[in-house]
């Protein structure tokens, strides 16, 4: 007879039924005795093959594996393939960091056919060790029969699946704008997209109106080389707006901007003096048409009707 201890040991618990379930094929016989009931058809959202798993990758598990015993005791034969993401910017980000390459040029110097190997077997590895480690966690799926977007079977089936909606008409071609990383040189998803706050180099830049001589509209940006492409201009519709004429080295002109930063902008335009003609609303702003500053020198924004907008995401 074993003696009880005071103290429960968790992790020697949970081995000893991990072990009992592998020597037994415990999962194995439980899906077998299902054979011939109604299904119920589990398609896995792949984590990537990254790395160890973490907190969000074992919540996701935990939840769906809770489900898929539910759905097993309630007599449902339980489709539940495993299934790993093996492809995109994640995997090759890590492994680029591993073979501390700094920009594209170093993964043609190392051969790209070389790359693609290299960033397979990473995949791999950690489709193995991450297997092991929701294993460990108890997750009951078929691990031994994954898919994996790498095989080729997975990759005959997208071709297929894309001829079969091509055949059918329900492709289309089109623009659209789309994240873009500089350093990957390549388009991401927006869940890709990582936000930090930094400290950069901003300018102002005055749009002259069309219906009023020698008036600007001046606005601020911390992403000039953006201006040539500008085809709007926007103002906060409840924020107070400005006009005033300012003066500089003997010559006077007339500006519009917010009215909590008259002092600021004309103090950085290095302007000596300004009197304040008027004060209106965003909102009154809507409308107004404007010329575009490098026209002269992009010839198609000259077929463009430039126009104020209102927008309250304006800060």
């Amino acid at each position: 007879m074993e003696t009880i201890t005071a103290r429960y040991d968790a992790k020697q618990i949970e081995e000893e039924i991990q072990q009992f379930w592998d020597d037994n094929d415990t999962y194995a016989h439980v899906r077998d005795l299902q054979k011939q009931k109604k299904t119920f058809f589990f398609v896995d959202g792949p984590p990537y093959t990254t790395g160890h798993i973490h907190l969000g990758t074992a919540w996701n598990k935990i939840i769906k594996d809770a489900i898929l015993r539910y759905k097993s005791m309630c007599g449902y034969h339980v489709l539940d393939r495993a299934g790993w993401d093996m492809h995109g910017l994640p995997i090759e980000v890590k492994v680029e960091e591993k073979l501390e390459f700094k920009t594209k040029k170093d993964i043609e110097e190392y051969g790209i056919d070389a790359f693609v190997s290299t960033c397979e077997e990473f995949a791999i590895q950690n489709m193995e060790a991450m297997t092991a480690q929701f294993k460990r966690l108890g997750v009951w799926l078929d691990w031994d029969n994954p898919y994996m977007t790498l095989s080729q079977d997975y990759l005959e089936s997208v071709w297929w699946t894309l001829k079969k909606a091509h055949e059918k008409d329900l492709l289309e071609k089109g623009l659209r704008v789309v994240n873009w990383c500089p350093r990957c040189e390549t388009a991401i998803a927006d869940s890709e997209v990582e936000y930090s706050d930094r400290t950069d180099s901003s300018i102002y830049v005055k749009f002259p109106l069309l219906d009023e001589e020698n008036t600007f509209i001046v606005i601020w940006t911390t992403t000039p080389w953006t201006i040539p492409a500008n085809i709007a201009v926007a103002v906060h519709p409840d924020f107070e707006y400005s006009k005033v004429r300012a003066y500089k080295d003997g010559k006077s002109e007339i500006l519009i901007f917010a009215s909590d930063l008259v002092d600021q902008v004309l103090r950085e335009g290095r302007y000596q003096d300004y009197e304040l003609l008027e004060v209106f609303h965003g909102s009154d702003l809507v409308g107004t048409r404007y010329t575009h500053p490098l026209s002269d020198i992009i010839p198609k924004q000259n077929e463009f009707e430039h126009k104020v907008f209102p927008a309250e995401f304006v800060t």
